[in-house]
């Protein structure tokens, strides 16, 4: 059996204007694999189409820009040069005249190519999101090799060429956020305002990625702030960002709460893991925003300081461990309940009962630990609540839900499955596409810049 593939062309009217072959299949008997068409004959056949599509409506573009829309009359050809277009379905080579403007537009003498013009940016806007999109999910060289054995690209694209377009996207997404404010909200008009509804749920949390600097072999770590903006009703969306390197923080954060419909009346509550960082983040962005210290940091610490003093039982006394224990027990039941007066106290009475004339690398250690989360509970003194009434009400006094989403938007690409250096630039970069691609938003800001990509359905439904 024998299957040709056609591309029939017709006028608007019906009338058949050229019939042209892209493909021929030759099929024996039936056998497993050769139902219907292999990888290799379905790429060839897009491939086809493509070309015969592209090449027609090239021609018609050209021949339209070939006389003037003002006089009519046909402008005077200078020359012509080919360029290339990459595209989901292979590289398309298509020559560009290059014409004089017509003398009723212009006085001098000036020419113009209409073709390369139109088609500045010389990647098709699907596999430029593509190509954003996995570099995004997966390495750059496992993106590559996707995109070679499953898309008709002509030749497999190199891991700076993804590399560079996936910054291209992000530095793009990057120019459209606003000039960044101290504060974002006000609560003057308020008799325009919207009644209060739900307040939306945002928690703050870090994570570390391995970093080198670039030209050097230096090796470090920085830090990457991760947020997860949770509303009652809704989806959940996420932000990163590099503290050191992002000088929008605040504006990218207000963005997204602004994206799910925040106002100066609604209530907007923030939990952090206490750092000077997010705790400046998310000041100012709402008059009605209530911050709230995590429980889960505040736990961790002690439970450390526990252990430690368990530590001390070869070269200390049972009565100072067992003390500081009771001590350690007390101090978490006062800041559960929300009393840090009190906590602030006994903290005061531990490191007096942890320190001496002459005393053991251990116990020096959690007098360090102590002295520390003092000046922890000290700065974030302000945003610590009643967990236990929070607890009993059922809202939300931890940041675990911001845990999974670090490990989601950091660990996985880029510190655990996929260890890789990266400069902060880079990191940084990847991050606005990758949350993109979660909160399911990189299609829409691509139908956004490039309206051509919405289907011919998709503009009926819009319209209807």
């Amino acid at each position: 059996m024998r299957v040709r593939i056609q591309v029939v062309i017709e006028t608007d009217e019906g009338e058949v204007q050229d019939v042209q072959d892209v493909f021929e299949l030759h099929r024996g008997e039936l056998k497993p694999g050769r139902l219907g068409l292999t990888l290799e004959e379905g790429k060839g056949t897009l491939e086809g189409v493509q070309r015969v599509l592209a090449a027609r409506q090239v021609e018609e573009y050209v021949e339209a820009q070939r006389r003037c829309p003002a006089c009519e009359r046909p402008r005077t050809q200078k020359g012509q040069h080919e360029i290339m277009y990459r595209t989901l379905f292979g590289r398309l080579r298509m020559e560009s005249p290059r014409l004089y403007e017509c003398r009723c537009q212009v006085q001098a003498r000036k020419s113009f190519s209409p073709l390369a013009e139109l088609l500045a940016e010389r990647t098709a806007p699907e596999l430029a999101y593509l190509e954003a999109k996995w570099a995004s999910l997966i390495p750059f060289h496992a993106t590559s090799e996707l995109l070679a054995e499953v898309l008709p690209l002509g030749q497999t694209l190199s891991t700076t060429s993804i590399r560079r377009k996936l910054h291209e996207v992000a530095e793009r997404i990057e120019s459209q956020l606003a000039e960044e404010r101290f504060m974002f909200l006000s609560t003057e008009a308020e008799a325009s305002l919207p009644d209060p509804v739900a307040p939306l749920t945002v928690g703050l949390d870090g994570g570390y990625v391995h970093c080198c600097e670039q030209g050097t072999q230096q090796e470090g770590w920085f830090e990457v702030i991760v947020g997860k903006s949770v509303p009652a009703e809704g989806a959940a969306k996420r932000f990163a960002f590099l503290n050191t390197y992002d000088t929008k923080p605040k504006r990218r954060l207000f963005e997204v709460l602004k994206s799910q419909g925040v106002h100066a009346n609604q209530p907007v509550t923030f939990l952090s893991d206490g750092g000077e960082t997010v705790r400046n983040l998310q000041m100012y962005l709402s008059p009605l925003a209530e911050h709230l210290l995590d429980w889960f940091h505040v736990a961790m610490r002690i439970t450390v300081m526990g252990q430690m003093n368990k530590g001390m039982r070869e070269t200390e006394s049972a009565s100072l461990i067992e003390g500081v224990e009771k001590q350690l027990e007390s101090l978490k039941h006062h800041l559960w309940n929300g009393n840090v007066g009190p906590a602030q106290t006994l903290i005061n009475v531990l490191k007096l009962q942890i320190e001496g004339e002459s005393i053991s690398l251990e116990r020096k250690k959690l007098l360090k630990a102590v002295q520390e989360f003092a000046g922890y509970i000290a700065a974030n003194a302000d945003f610590i609540p009643d967990y236990g009434d929070r607890y009993r009400n059922d809202e939300t006094i931890t940041t675990a839900f911001v845990e999974s989403t670090v490990n989601q938007v950091v660990s996985k690409r880029m510190v655990k499955k996929q260890p890789m250096r990266w400069s902060q630039k880079g990191a940084h970069l990847l991050l606005q596409v990758w949350t993109q691609v979660l909160n399911e938003e990189l299609r829409a800001t691509f139908r956004k810049w490039y309206p051509g990509m919405d289907s011919q359905q998709a503009r009926e439904d819009r319209a209807a």
